[in-house]
């Protein structure tokens, strides 16, 4: 099973986003029959069957094995990935962003979007992926943030003339900030 799927084709959402689907998906996160399936959801056979094949027909489960049970072959199915991930070009950009620099939610949006295609396109068949992941928090009043920005840049600037020679596993690095909402005090 892949960690993630990337639907980049509207055929294959379309097919996914149904309440229906979505449970069945789920339930098929273990390798189950229609019947087993049907039989965790309350649902009939018939009805699971029919979602499991518009399903498989858009790659979005796969059928592991066949069995042969009472002189019917029932299939065995499991979902293709652990999660689903809807492309941003599935809809495409509407207007223009308003991207005013490194500053900007329009840069953010442009940066997670670039993410989400970049992990997505890892072969997640390998073993044990390298990576890394750091997340914090921090506080920043309005006047602090070009000041943080640039102390940002000047320290992964070290970071990148210290480690950015040609030899080892090859990274991107991306640092995102962006607001968390309000804290609820208890």
């Amino acid at each position: 099973m892949q960690e993630v799927l990337y639907l980049d084709r509207l055929e294959q959402a379309e097919a996914l986003l149904k309440p229906q689907r979505i449970e069945i998906l789920r339930a098929l996160a273990l390798p189950s029959t229609c019947n087993e399936v049907a039989t965790k959801l309350g649902q009939t056979p018939q009805r699971v069957n029919y979602h499991v094949k518009r399903l498989l027909e858009h790659g979005l489960v796969r059928q592991i094995a066949e069995r042969k049970v009472r002189n019917v072959y029932e299939g065995i199915y499991q979902a293709m990935a652990r999660s689903y991930w809807l492309s941003p070009q599935l809809v495409g950009r509407v207007g223009d962003r308003q991207s005013t620099g490194l500053l900007s939610l329009g840069h953010l949006l442009d940066l997670a979007e670039e993410i989400q295609r970049d992990v997505a396109a890892i072969d997640t068949t390998e073993s044990d992926l390298p990576s890394l992941g750091v997340a914090g928090q921090i506080y920043l009043s309005p006047e602090q943030r070009p000041a943080f920005l640039a102390e940002l840049q000047d320290t992964l600037q070290d970071l990148f003339t210290r480690y950015g020679g040609s030899t080892g596993d090859r990274f991107k690095l991306a640092v995102a900030c962006y607001p968390t909402g309000k804290e609820q005090s208890s």
